[in-house]
């Protein structure tokens, strides 16, 4: 979890409702700084340099940590907190929680070795709620900024320094490192013999049909694509069509060439430059009509194209709603079935619990009347043999 973070509940300067005062001895304090003290260790040098810089007074920064409290990027300091399953199985009444209070230990103990780019200064174990959990508290900060002070606060780039790029919206440099820290922790959780139980890990058997169902969408994508580019050349196509019939129209201007009947003949006669005129729009007409004809041959080719790939991105279309749906049908019932499968885990966990205290009563009990159960199965095989 990620929260706003309380440094008084933390430290314990007040009660909250849900904390057992009685078993507050057993928690844990492993760092407790004064923030502002943090603050002026990590950042006053680079407040002078910075300061040094500036020729306006407007410019200069008085107090660093109260320029980031009143910030609206940037938060004075971030927290996180961990604890290790609930208070069914690992709460602080049951036999896991001592374990649970090593891991995390060990944990916050290894945490600013690891993330020397996030700077501790709160960090408490607690065992006096339902379950062991830690708060840490720490202030996110980037050295060598070419932007403001060359040491600043920046959660952003201090993750990014510890190697965590930003990529897709779910794969941020925040979730690709609580991703590490969680992975850090099942490591220290498997030396105590604690395995991690992913939960949402269902999704893996549905990745045969995510891939189909990604590739359908690949193929609709690439026929809208090619849909788009006829329908392109369907638009120069026509424009071709109007210039030519516009060209073709112009023809019409051989009209007004005036032409005079030769004596004692049929014919005609016309000045040489009219003749010249009226010949070559014969000859354009000719040539435009062919086009013309091509043109309209290319234009319903590409009408009859489009029409198939529109039938095709259709049934591509209804396939790919079916694999959603499908893909949906199969979500609800292995979810059903691994809450299914939890609830039996969890029963099974409780009748072992029943069984190891019964065994221990028993063996309590035997040992009472002088009973050693090892002893007596020594016997037992002596007698068996005999």
């Amino acid at each position: 979890m990620v929260g706003k973070g309380s440094l008084n509940h933390n430290s314990r300067e007040f009660y909250a409702s849900n904390v057992d005062p009685s078993r507050s001895h057993l928690n844990i304090e492993f760092c407790r700084e004064d923030i502002q003290t943090v603050y002026h260790e990590l950042f006053d040098e680079a407040q002078e340099r910075f300061n040094a810089k500036q020729t306006r007074n407007d410019r200069r920064i008085e107090d660093y940590y109260e320029k980031i409290c009143s910030s609206k990027q940037e938060k004075p300091f971030h927290e996180i907190v961990l604890q290790i399953g609930n208070k069914d199985d690992a709460g602080v009444n049951t036999e896991l929680a001592e374990t649970a209070k090593q891991c995390l230990t060990e944990y916050a103990q290894g945490f600013q070795a690891r993330n020397p780019t996030l700077r501790v200064f709160w960090s408490h174990l607690h065992m006096d709620e339902a379950t062991p959990h830690i708060h840490i508290d720490f202030v996110p900060y980037i050295t060598g900024s070419k932007r403001g002070m060359d040491t600043r606060v920046s959660l952003k780039q201090a993750l990014a320094q510890l190697g965590f790029k930003g990529g897709t919206r779910s794969a941020t440099e925040w979730n690709q490192w609580a991703q590490n820290e969680k992975q850090a922790l099942a490591e220290i959780m498997l030396e105590h013999g604690i395995e991690w139980e992913q939960l949402g890990t269902h999704k893996e058997h549905l990745s045969v049909l995510d891939y189909k169902k990604q590739e359908r969408a690949k193929e609709v994508r690439a026929l809208d694509s090619t849909i788009a580019e006829k329908q392109t050349q369907i638009d120069e196509i026509e424009q071709t069509l109007q210039s030519v019939q516009k060209q073709v129209i112009d023809i019409d201007k051989i009209e007004n060439i005036s032409v005079k009947k030769a004596l004692l003949s049929d014919k005609v006669t016309l000045p040489r430059n009219d003749f010249e005129n009226l010949l070559n729009a014969a000859k354009q007409y000719v040539v435009y009509r062919r086009q013309d004809d091509r043109l309209q041959g290319l234009l319903d080719a590409a009408n009859g194209k489009i029409k198939q790939l529109e039938s095709v991105v259709g049934e591509l279309k209804r396939k790919v709603s079916g694999l959603v749906d499908e893909l949906s049908n199969i979500e609800f019932w292995h979810k059903r079935e691994l809450d299914e499968v939890k609830s039996e885990s969890r029963e099974v966990r409780r009748e072992n619990l029943m069984l190891k205290r019964e065994q221990k009563g028993l063996m309590n009990l035997l040992r009472r009347h002088c009973i050693d159960p090892a002893k007596e199965r020594i016997h037992e095989q002596e007698h068996g043999e005999r």
